[in-house]
């Protein structure tokens, strides 16, 4: 990893920042630049958050009751379960959901509670030929009607037509699948606002996870959300990138209630930074992001005359191309390399543009508050026609395990590790803390503003759901 004082100049840190610098990028491109990568705040109030919404218990059973009964939450890929009895668990807050494709092709979410007894019909994903209860063999056909009884005769009372698995909506976008447990929320495409208008060109309907790691982080679940919803944190946190990202310089975005984006312009360098050179920019952005169409830092030379920024667009248009099989000479050196972060509340969040996204998910270990398990999802592309490869399988890791000890994150490994040290220390900081409140950024924390600003609509403290 790289040593920045070897490399650099670091800049006093109270000096740094230019939020229009993205935009000043965009003046630069040869293509028509997309209305949408236009700014959007709406502005926001600058009080305190109280502790208590990360290290309370209570607040965390209101979420429970009020927050995850009502959202639409991403489950996984329709590539995970192509064939009739491929089936994903999603478990959320004492919650647990099977999403299984039925033998008509259709994807239904089933309540996982055995109607007999109550044991849960599945542990894990997988495959099957129908839901038998491994406790007494009770059993649902594929599209979640009742099947099957044992010992018949003793259930005459039992209303067979009335006892289907009761099932949960479930919708999809572009392969991504949803689950939401209210009758009465809006359809997915409304609950997602300007997501699908902005993510129309980057046919993710065609992608297929090719890394899926997970592990158990020790703190509350928001904790681990915001640590990627703002990029102030990168020239302490994550000094090796600040060569070739435009940590402080990022433009925030929010849509609505429940989108929100961060825009961090890549292949130049911090403004925390001095003196860096653009050979350096071109090495370290291929060896460090993770995210370039290639990562041998060693292997490319930037042409007299060329910006890292335009050398790193034009190899991510040809390399993305020819994955994709895709004509991209449209797309914006914007879209090719930077880092468009959106979310999805309550908790996913997605890199936009043509490949090398990133998914994030984060979901709450049970009823314990100050533990969650932390998802990276690698997304590529196959050719429109090209049957994919299958989608990796999860690499749960352990507790104790970092993720630089999963290989098929690469560069990214590190990264998430530097991000995950901070994660136990913010679970002991928000415990003692003497001023009981956390205090934002006016706008480079603003998506943080803009979650809580939502979540509260859920509970019902800053206006009504």
């Amino acid at each position: 990893m790289n040593k920045p004082e070897d490399k650099f100049v670091l800049m006093p840190q109270g000096q740094a920042g230019d939020p229009g610098l993205f935009q000043e990028l965009l003046k630069q491109e040869t293509v028509p630049v997309p209305d949408y990568l236009a700014p959007n705040h709406p502005g926001f109030r600058d009080e305190d958050l109280s502790v208590g919404r990360y290290a309370s218990a209570d607040f965390h059973r209101l979420e429970a009751e009020k927050m995850w009964t009502r959202t639409w939450q991403f489950v996984g890929r329709e590539e995970q379960i192509p064939k009739a009895g491929d089936h994903l668990v999603y478990d959320i807050v004492g919650h647990s959901i099977i999403v299984m494709r039925g033998d008509d092709g259709v994807i239904r979410g089933f309540h996982n509670s055995c109607l007999h007894r109550g044991r849960a019909l599945r542990m894990n994903g997988g495959v099957v030929r129908e839901l038998k209860c491994p406790y007494h063999g009770f059993t649902w056909d594929l599209r979640g009607k009742l099947a099957s009884i044992p010992c018949e005769w003793d259930f005459k009372f039992l209303d067979k037509a009335g006892s289907n698995l009761p099932e949960v909506r479930v919708e999809s976008w572009l392969g991504f699948v949803f689950i939401n447990m209210d009758d009465n929320a809006p359809p997915l495409i409304d609950y997602l606002g300007a997501l699908p208008q902005h993510f129309r060109d980057y046919a993710f309907e065609r992608s297929v996870i090719v890394a899926h790691v997970q592990r158990r982080v020790p703190s509350n679940w928001k904790v681990a959300q915001e640590a990627f919803m703002e990029s102030m944190h990168a020239h302490v946190t994550h000094p090796q990138i600040l060569t070739f990202t435009g940590d402080c310089d990022s433009q925030y975005d929010m849509y609505g209630d429940n989108i929100s984006r961060s825009v961090t312009p890549m292949a130049v360098p911090s403004s925390h930074t001095k003196g860096v050179v653009e050979p350096l920019v071109l090495h370290d952005i291929l060896e460090e992001s993770g995210r370039m169409a290639d990562s041998d830092g060693a292997a490319h030379q930037l042409p007299e005359g060329q910006t890292t920024r335009q050398y790193i667009g034009e190899l991510n248009r040809k390399i993305f191309g020819d994955v994709s099989g895709r004509d991209l000479s449209h797309a914006t050196l914007a879209e090719l390399q930077d880092a468009i972060l959106y979310s999805i509340f309550p908790n996913t969040q997605i890199w936009a543009g043509y490949c090398g996204n990133i998914l994030y998910r984060v979901i709450p270990d049970g009823d314990d508050h100050e533990s969650c398990l932390f998802d990276v999802m690698l997304l590529w592309r196959h050719k429109e026609g090209e049957v994919p490869p299958p989608p990796a399988k999860l690499n749960r890791l352990r507790d104790d395990q970092p993720f630089s000890a999963a290989p098929e994150l690469g560069a990214l490994g590190p990264v998430f590790d530097q991000d995950m040290n901070n994660l136990g220390a913010m679970t002991k900081g928000l415990r003692a803390s003497k001023k009981g409140a956390v205090s934002l950024a006016s706008y480079q924390e603003s998506r943080i503003r803009h979650h809580h600003e939502t979540l509260d609509k859920y509970l019902g403290i800053g206006g009504e759901k």
